[in-house]
Protein backbone atom coordinates (compact mmCIF):
# COMPACT_ATOMS: atom_id res chain seq x y z
CA UNK A 1 0.00 0.00 0.00
CA UNK A 2 1.19 3.53 -0.92
CA UNK A 3 2.50 5.80 2.07
CA UNK A 4 1.81 9.40 1.95
CA UNK A 5 6.10 11.00 2.29
CA UNK A 6 6.21 13.18 5.67
CA UNK A 7 7.19 16.84 5.41
CA UNK A 8 9.52 18.09 8.05
CA UNK A 9 7.45 21.33 8.75
CA UNK A 10 9.70 24.10 8.09
CA UNK A 11 8.17 27.87 7.84
CA UNK A 12 9.74 31.19 8.73
CA UNK A 13 12.39 31.47 11.00
CA UNK A 14 9.83 33.26 13.51
CA UNK A 15 8.19 29.87 14.12
CA UNK A 16 9.65 28.11 17.03
CA UNK A 17 7.16 24.56 15.92
CA UNK A 18 9.43 24.51 12.15
CA UNK A 19 12.84 22.29 11.01
CA UNK A 20 15.28 23.25 9.34
CA UNK A 21 14.84 26.97 8.50
CA UNK A 22 15.32 28.26 5.53
CA UNK A 23 13.69 25.91 3.35
CA UNK A 24 9.97 27.21 1.62
CA UNK A 25 6.95 25.52 3.91
CA UNK A 26 4.89 23.43 2.20
CA UNK A 27 1.01 23.28 2.73
CA UNK A 28 -0.91 20.03 3.33
CA UNK A 29 -4.64 22.27 1.75
CA UNK A 30 -6.84 20.28 3.88
CA UNK A 31 -10.27 20.90 2.09
CA UNK A 32 -13.42 18.82 2.71
CA UNK A 33 -12.74 16.99 -0.75
CA UNK A 34 -9.55 15.52 1.39
CA UNK A 35 -7.70 15.04 -1.94
CA UNK A 36 -8.09 13.91 -5.33
CA UNK A 37 -8.99 10.90 -4.46
CA UNK A 38 -11.37 11.47 -2.24
CA UNK A 39 -15.27 12.21 -2.36
CA UNK A 40 -16.33 15.35 -0.04
CA UNK A 41 -18.56 12.82 1.51
CA UNK A 42 -16.35 10.15 2.10
CA UNK A 43 -17.40 7.99 4.94
CA UNK A 44 -15.10 7.31 7.84
CA UNK A 45 -14.99 3.81 7.51
CA UNK A 46 -13.79 4.27 3.64
CA UNK A 47 -10.89 6.42 4.80
CA UNK A 48 -9.73 5.05 8.46
CA UNK A 49 -7.51 2.41 6.92
CA UNK A 50 -5.61 4.94 5.06
CA UNK A 51 -4.50 7.47 7.29
CA UNK A 52 -1.09 8.31 7.23
CA UNK A 53 1.63 10.54 9.14
CA UNK A 54 1.48 13.59 6.77
CA UNK A 55 3.61 16.36 8.65
CA UNK A 56 5.85 16.41 11.04
CA UNK A 57 6.40 19.15 13.24
CA UNK A 58 9.36 19.82 15.84
CA UNK A 59 10.61 22.71 17.65
CA UNK A 60 13.69 24.33 16.50
CA UNK A 61 13.96 26.75 18.94
CA UNK A 62 15.06 24.73 21.90
CA UNK A 63 18.46 25.19 22.33
CA UNK A 64 21.50 25.31 24.75
CA UNK A 65 20.94 21.67 25.43
CA UNK A 66 17.82 21.63 26.82
CA UNK A 67 15.53 18.46 26.07
CA UNK A 68 12.68 18.57 23.69
CA UNK A 69 9.28 19.73 25.66
CA UNK A 70 6.42 17.15 25.96
CA UNK A 71 2.72 17.66 24.28
CA UNK A 72 0.19 17.41 27.61
CA UNK A 73 -2.65 17.98 25.29
CA UNK A 74 -4.52 18.45 22.06
CA UNK A 75 -7.34 20.41 21.16
CA UNK A 76 -8.96 21.65 17.98
CA UNK A 77 -11.47 24.57 17.35
CA UNK A 78 -14.96 24.56 16.40
CA UNK A 79 -14.27 24.93 12.90
CA UNK A 80 -11.39 22.39 12.50
CA UNK A 81 -9.93 24.94 11.43
CA UNK A 82 -6.70 25.40 14.66
CA UNK A 83 -5.12 22.99 16.62
CA UNK A 84 -3.67 23.67 19.84
CA UNK A 85 -1.35 21.84 22.22
CA UNK A 86 0.09 22.87 25.64
CA UNK A 87 3.44 21.77 26.38
CA UNK A 88 5.55 21.09 29.07
CA UNK A 89 7.96 23.72 28.35
CA UNK A 90 4.81 26.40 29.50
CA UNK A 91 4.18 27.35 26.27
CA UNK A 92 1.07 26.83 23.63
CA UNK A 93 1.17 26.61 20.11
CA UNK A 94 -1.68 26.93 17.72
CA UNK A 95 -1.26 25.35 14.55
CA UNK A 96 -3.27 25.86 11.46
CA UNK A 97 -4.70 22.42 10.24
CA UNK A 98 -5.65 23.14 6.55
CA UNK A 99 -2.04 25.28 5.59
CA UNK A 100 0.07 22.98 7.72
CA UNK A 101 1.34 25.44 9.45
CA UNK A 102 2.28 26.84 12.79
CA UNK A 103 0.76 30.30 13.59
CA UNK A 104 1.48 31.53 16.92
CA UNK A 105 2.77 30.69 20.47
CA UNK A 106 1.65 31.91 23.42
CA UNK A 107 3.76 31.97 26.90
CA UNK A 108 2.43 30.82 30.37
CA UNK A 109 5.80 31.30 32.41
CA UNK A 110 4.04 32.50 35.49
CA UNK A 111 1.03 30.06 35.82
CA UNK A 112 2.26 27.03 33.79
CA UNK A 113 -0.15 25.96 31.65
CA UNK A 114 -1.89 22.21 30.52
CA UNK A 115 -5.10 20.73 29.39
CA UNK A 116 -5.52 24.18 27.01
CA UNK A 117 -9.48 24.26 25.15
CA UNK A 118 -10.79 26.10 22.92
CA UNK A 119 -14.23 27.73 23.65
CA UNK A 120 -16.39 28.46 21.01
CA UNK A 121 -14.80 31.55 19.69
CA UNK A 122 -11.60 30.18 17.97
CA UNK A 123 -9.55 32.66 19.36
CA UNK A 124 -10.73 32.75 23.73
CA UNK A 125 -9.19 29.57 24.89
CA UNK A 126 -9.24 28.23 28.78
CA UNK A 127 -6.37 26.48 30.42
CA UNK A 128 -5.31 24.78 34.07
CA UNK A 129 -2.30 26.36 36.03
CA UNK A 130 0.63 24.23 36.88
CA UNK A 131 1.88 26.56 39.27
CA UNK A 132 0.95 30.23 41.76
CA UNK A 133 -1.93 28.47 42.36
CA UNK A 134 -4.39 26.30 40.86
CA UNK A 135 -6.83 28.66 38.64
CA UNK A 136 -7.89 28.47 35.15
CA UNK A 137 -7.12 31.13 32.82
CA UNK A 138 -9.69 32.33 30.12
CA UNK A 139 -7.24 34.23 27.52
CA UNK A 140 -7.40 35.54 24.18
CA UNK A 141 -4.98 34.87 21.51
CA UNK A 142 -5.01 37.19 19.23
CA UNK A 143 -3.22 39.40 21.98
CA UNK A 144 -2.25 36.90 24.59
CA UNK A 145 -4.40 39.14 27.73
CA UNK A 146 -6.18 37.27 30.60
CA UNK A 147 -9.88 37.83 30.25
CA UNK A 148 -10.63 36.10 34.05
CA UNK A 149 -9.46 33.58 36.45
CA UNK A 150 -11.76 30.97 37.43
CA UNK A 151 -10.86 30.41 40.99
CA UNK A 152 -12.01 28.11 43.56
CA UNK A 153 -9.88 24.64 43.36
CA UNK A 154 -7.82 24.30 45.81
CA UNK A 155 -5.53 21.43 44.37
CA UNK A 156 -4.36 20.38 40.83
CA UNK A 157 -7.01 20.35 37.80
CA UNK A 158 -7.19 16.92 36.59
CA UNK A 159 -9.26 17.66 33.80
CA UNK A 160 -11.39 20.44 31.91
CA UNK A 161 -14.54 19.38 29.74
CA UNK A 162 -15.99 21.88 27.35
CA UNK A 163 -20.46 22.11 26.90
CA UNK A 164 -20.44 21.17 23.59
CA UNK A 165 -23.11 24.22 23.01
CA UNK A 166 -22.24 27.11 24.97
CA UNK A 167 -19.38 28.34 26.89
CA UNK A 168 -20.56 26.10 30.43
CA UNK A 169 -17.76 24.04 31.31
CA UNK A 170 -16.84 21.52 33.90
CA UNK A 171 -13.34 21.19 36.08
CA UNK A 172 -12.16 18.26 37.92
CA UNK A 173 -9.36 18.55 40.86
CA UNK A 174 -7.86 16.60 42.75
CA UNK A 175 -9.34 18.50 46.00
CA UNK A 176 -12.74 15.98 45.47
CA UNK A 177 -14.35 19.01 43.99
CA UNK A 178 -16.12 19.18 40.43
CA UNK A 179 -16.88 22.47 39.60
CA UNK A 180 -19.44 23.87 36.96
CA UNK A 181 -18.77 27.14 35.26
CA UNK A 182 -19.78 29.53 32.75
CA UNK A 183 -16.80 31.50 31.01
CA UNK A 184 -18.88 34.56 31.03
CA UNK A 185 -18.50 35.24 34.59
CA UNK A 186 -15.83 34.56 37.22
CA UNK A 187 -17.73 32.71 39.76
CA UNK A 188 -18.69 28.88 39.34
CA UNK A 189 -22.45 28.11 38.87
CA UNK A 190 -22.04 24.33 40.61
CA UNK A 191 -19.92 22.74 43.14
CA UNK A 192 -20.11 19.37 43.46
CA UNK A 193 -17.91 16.85 46.48
CA UNK A 194 -17.10 13.57 45.28
CA UNK A 195 -14.04 10.96 45.91
CA UNK A 196 -10.94 11.24 42.91
CA UNK A 197 -13.54 13.30 40.54
CA UNK A 198 -10.73 13.19 38.02
CA UNK A 199 -12.18 12.83 34.73
CA UNK A 200 -15.67 14.38 32.92
CA UNK A 201 -17.08 14.68 29.84
CA UNK A 202 -20.55 15.75 28.66
CA UNK A 203 -22.74 14.12 26.03
CA UNK A 204 -23.18 15.03 22.58
CA UNK A 205 -26.54 16.96 23.78
CA UNK A 206 -25.14 19.04 26.10
CA UNK A 207 -27.86 17.60 28.71
CA UNK A 208 -25.89 14.61 30.36
CA UNK A 209 -22.79 14.90 31.74
CA UNK A 210 -20.39 12.07 33.24
CA UNK A 211 -17.74 12.45 35.77
CA UNK A 212 -15.31 9.67 36.49
CA UNK A 213 -14.22 8.34 39.85
CA UNK A 214 -11.16 6.09 40.15
CA UNK A 215 -10.93 5.26 43.40
CA UNK A 216 -14.68 4.42 43.55
CA UNK A 217 -14.69 2.46 40.20
CA UNK A 218 -17.81 4.26 39.36
CA UNK A 219 -18.89 6.17 36.30
CA UNK A 220 -21.10 9.25 37.70
CA UNK A 221 -23.85 10.69 34.98
CA UNK A 222 -25.78 14.15 35.72
CA UNK A 223 -28.35 16.07 34.30
CA UNK A 224 -26.96 19.24 33.63
CA UNK A 225 -29.62 21.48 34.57
CA UNK A 226 -30.33 19.40 37.82
CA UNK A 227 -26.67 18.76 38.84
CA UNK A 228 -27.27 19.55 42.41
CA UNK A 229 -29.87 16.35 42.70
CA UNK A 230 -28.26 13.17 42.69
CA UNK A 231 -26.90 11.24 39.92
CA UNK A 232 -29.42 9.74 37.90
CA UNK A 233 -27.18 6.76 37.01
CA UNK A 234 -24.02 5.40 38.65
CA UNK A 235 -21.84 2.54 36.44
CA UNK A 236 -19.56 0.04 38.12
CA UNK A 237 -16.54 0.24 36.17
CA UNK A 238 -15.38 -2.94 38.42
CA UNK A 239 -18.19 -5.23 38.15
CA UNK A 240 -18.28 -4.50 34.21
CA UNK A 241 -14.55 -4.44 33.38
CA UNK A 242 -12.97 -6.72 36.11
CA UNK A 243 -13.20 -9.46 35.15
CA UNK A 244 -11.05 -8.64 32.11
CA UNK A 245 -8.99 -6.14 33.24
CA UNK A 246 -8.83 -6.29 37.16
CA UNK A 247 -6.27 -3.52 37.48
CA UNK A 248 -7.29 -0.57 35.48
CA UNK A 249 -10.68 -0.74 36.99
CA UNK A 250 -10.07 1.57 40.27
CA UNK A 251 -6.83 3.19 38.74
CA UNK A 252 -4.88 4.31 35.69
CA UNK A 253 -7.72 6.24 33.50
CA UNK A 254 -6.79 9.03 31.52
CA UNK A 255 -9.73 9.60 29.14
CA UNK A 256 -13.63 9.54 29.38
CA UNK A 257 -15.51 10.31 26.17
CA UNK A 258 -18.99 9.99 24.79
CA UNK A 259 -19.36 8.95 21.15
CA UNK A 260 -21.04 11.51 19.12
CA UNK A 261 -24.13 9.21 18.52
CA UNK A 262 -24.50 8.90 22.42
CA UNK A 263 -25.01 5.47 22.56
CA UNK A 264 -21.17 4.59 24.15
CA UNK A 265 -18.47 6.08 26.48
CA UNK A 266 -14.75 5.68 26.07
CA UNK A 267 -13.19 5.09 29.06
CA UNK A 268 -9.42 4.94 28.17
CA UNK A 269 -6.96 3.77 30.54
CA UNK A 270 -3.27 3.77 30.75
CA UNK A 271 -2.54 -0.01 30.97
CA UNK A 272 -3.59 -2.85 28.45
CA UNK A 273 -6.52 -1.64 27.28
CA UNK A 274 -9.62 0.71 27.15
CA UNK A 275 -12.93 -0.08 28.21
CA UNK A 276 -15.87 0.68 25.95
CA UNK A 277 -19.44 1.19 28.05
CA UNK A 278 -22.97 1.42 26.95
CA UNK A 279 -23.50 4.83 28.11
CA UNK A 280 -27.62 3.83 28.92
CA UNK A 281 -26.69 0.71 31.37
CA UNK A 282 -22.81 0.76 31.63
CA UNK A 283 -23.08 -2.39 30.74
CA UNK A 284 -19.18 -3.71 28.87
CA UNK A 285 -19.67 -3.32 25.13
CA UNK A 286 -16.18 -3.83 24.68
CA UNK A 287 -12.14 -4.32 26.08
CA UNK A 288 -10.32 -2.42 23.61
CA UNK A 289 -6.73 -4.38 23.71
CA UNK A 290 -3.77 -2.63 22.96
CA UNK A 291 -1.17 -5.07 21.35
CA UNK A 292 2.14 -3.44 23.08
CA UNK A 293 0.43 -2.55 26.35
CA UNK A 294 -0.02 0.56 28.12
CA UNK A 295 1.65 4.35 27.75
CA UNK A 296 4.07 6.50 29.47
CA UNK A 297 1.88 9.54 30.63
CA UNK A 298 0.49 9.66 34.08
CA UNK A 299 -3.11 8.92 34.20
CA UNK A 300 -5.35 11.73 35.43
CA UNK A 301 -5.07 12.62 38.92
CA UNK A 302 -1.60 10.08 39.35
CA UNK A 303 0.87 11.54 41.10
CA UNK A 304 4.00 11.54 39.76
CA UNK A 305 5.97 8.92 42.10
CA UNK A 306 3.45 6.40 41.61
CA UNK A 307 5.45 5.16 38.39
CA UNK A 308 8.59 5.32 39.18
CA UNK A 309 9.98 8.26 37.79
CA UNK A 310 10.59 6.66 34.92
CA UNK A 311 11.92 7.80 31.59
CA UNK A 312 10.68 8.35 28.34
CA UNK A 313 8.03 10.79 29.47
CA UNK A 314 6.50 8.49 32.63
CA UNK A 315 6.08 11.30 34.87
CA UNK A 316 4.41 13.72 32.26
CA UNK A 317 0.99 14.45 32.22
CA UNK A 318 -1.38 13.94 29.27
CA UNK A 319 -5.01 14.25 27.83
CA UNK A 320 -5.57 10.53 26.63
CA UNK A 321 -4.29 8.55 24.09
CA UNK A 322 -7.45 7.18 23.05
CA UNK A 323 -10.80 8.83 21.03
CA UNK A 324 -13.67 8.13 18.99
CA UNK A 325 -14.00 9.18 15.83
CA UNK A 326 -17.00 11.43 14.51
CA UNK A 327 -19.30 8.22 13.29
CA UNK A 328 -18.93 6.76 17.21
CA UNK A 329 -17.46 3.13 14.74
CA UNK A 330 -13.86 3.55 15.05
CA UNK A 331 -11.41 4.20 17.99
CA UNK A 332 -8.03 5.44 17.52
CA UNK A 333 -5.79 4.50 19.79
CA UNK A 334 -2.00 5.69 20.31
CA UNK A 335 0.96 3.20 20.85
CA UNK A 336 4.59 3.57 20.79
CA UNK A 337 4.57 3.51 17.17
CA UNK A 338 1.94 4.81 15.45
CA UNK A 339 -1.69 4.25 16.07
CA UNK A 340 -4.16 1.69 16.22
CA UNK A 341 -8.21 1.35 15.04
CA UNK A 342 -10.50 -0.45 16.79
CA UNK A 343 -13.70 -0.98 15.12
CA UNK A 344 -16.40 -1.08 18.34
CA UNK A 345 -18.84 -3.01 15.32
CA UNK A 346 -16.57 -5.85 15.90
CA UNK A 347 -17.26 -9.11 16.62
CA UNK A 348 -17.43 -9.04 20.64
CA UNK A 349 -18.85 -12.24 21.80
CA UNK A 350 -15.57 -12.45 24.05
CA UNK A 351 -16.24 -8.79 25.34
CA UNK A 352 -12.56 -8.42 23.39
CA UNK A 353 -11.74 -6.37 20.94
CA UNK A 354 -7.97 -6.35 18.77
CA UNK A 355 -7.21 -3.83 16.40
CA UNK A 356 -8.30 -3.96 13.21
CA UNK A 357 -5.86 -1.35 11.45
CA UNK A 358 -2.56 -0.78 12.63
CA UNK A 359 -1.11 2.63 11.41
CA UNK A 360 2.52 2.78 11.86
CA UNK A 361 5.03 5.68 12.27
CA UNK A 362 8.23 6.13 14.00
CA UNK A 363 7.27 8.43 16.53
CA UNK A 364 5.22 7.60 19.54
CA UNK A 365 1.26 9.11 20.00
CA UNK A 366 0.96 9.59 23.53
CA UNK A 367 -1.69 11.91 22.80
CA UNK A 368 -4.22 11.71 20.12
CA UNK A 369 -7.24 14.03 18.78
CA UNK A 370 -9.40 13.84 16.00
CA UNK A 371 -10.32 16.77 14.00
CA UNK A 372 -14.29 17.49 14.47
CA UNK A 373 -14.66 18.73 11.04
CA UNK A 374 -11.93 16.76 8.69
CA UNK A 375 -10.86 13.77 8.10
CA UNK A 376 -7.78 14.20 9.73
CA UNK A 377 -6.07 13.47 13.41
CA UNK A 378 -3.31 14.27 15.08
CA UNK A 379 -0.95 12.26 17.82
CA UNK A 380 2.17 13.46 19.65
CA UNK A 381 4.75 13.20 22.12
CA UNK A 382 7.62 15.27 22.03
CA UNK A 383 6.82 15.88 18.18
CA UNK A 384 3.39 16.59 16.85
CA UNK A 385 2.25 14.54 13.65
CA UNK A 386 -0.59 15.16 11.33
CA UNK A 387 -2.08 12.56 9.77
CA UNK A 388 -4.60 12.42 6.41
CA UNK A 389 -6.08 9.81 4.24
CA UNK A 390 -3.43 8.74 1.62
CA UNK A 391 -5.51 9.70 -1.41
CA UNK A 392 -3.74 7.00 -3.87
CA UNK A 393 -3.87 3.98 -1.43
Amino acid sequence: MASTPMDLDVPDSSSPANGTVGTPSTTLNITRTLGSGLPSTSAVADAIANFRPTKLFRRDDIKDGRPQPYILSLDYDDPGELLMTSESDETIQIYKVRDGRHDKQLLSKKYGVKLAKFTHNSSSIIYASTKQNDAIRYLTTHDNAFIRYFEGHTAPVTCLAMHPGNDDFISCSKDNTIRLWNAGTKNETGVLYIGTPHLAAFDPSGQVFAVGSPSSGTILLYDHRNFDKAPFAEFDIVAAGGPIDPTNVMQGWTKLEFANDGRSILLGTKGGGHFLLDSFDGSLKAYLRKSEGGCNRLAAGEEYTMNGGGPNGANIEGSGDCCFTHDGRFVIGGTKKGVVVWDTLGNTSEKVLEPVHILEDEKPAAVVAINPRFNFFATADQDLVFWLPDPHA
